[in-house]
């Protein structure tokens, strides 16, 4: 099950309460983990071999309305191909930077998944499942 990073845990309780408005962010980032992040941040994130975050719009296009408690990704979402190992991906995570920032959501991979150079990783349409 996804994990709500607590950055946000705050800002919903917030909002929710009327203390100050939900502002959603407009861009989005994906970055996968050799060892998964908590709530909080920490984990392992690939690093070289052409590695890069990668922007998703944070639109309905990209994460169309939930389902009942479930919400899927609506396109694909792609990676350069490494032109390294990668290592081992185990999670991902939905950040509010290119580089740093915070963990909005993150989840394992429902198998883990060796890169190596020339590989290319992609999540494929309604692949990542978020469920509250």
């Amino acid at each position: 099950m996804a994990t709500i990073g607590s950055t946000y845990d705050a800002t919903v309780l917030s909002g929710v309460l009327g203390k100050s408005p939900i502002t959603q962010p407009t861009t989005l980032y994906m970055a996968l983990f050799t060892v998964q992040p908590g709530a909080g941040g920490g984990g392992t994130e690939v690093s070289g071999g052409s590695y890069a975050r990668i922007s998703v719009t944070n639109n309905t296009t990209n994460f169309p309305t939930p389902t009942g408690d479930l919400l899927q990704n609506g396109a694909a979402i792609t990676f350069a191909a490494a032109t390294a190992n990668w290592g081992t991906i185990v999670a991902w995570a939905l950040m509010d930077a290119s580089t740093g920032g915070n963990v909005y959501i993150t989840d394992l991979l429902t198998s883990s998944i060796t890169i190596n150079s020339g590989s290319q990783f992609q999540f494929l349409t309604n692949s990542i499942q978020i469920t509250l």
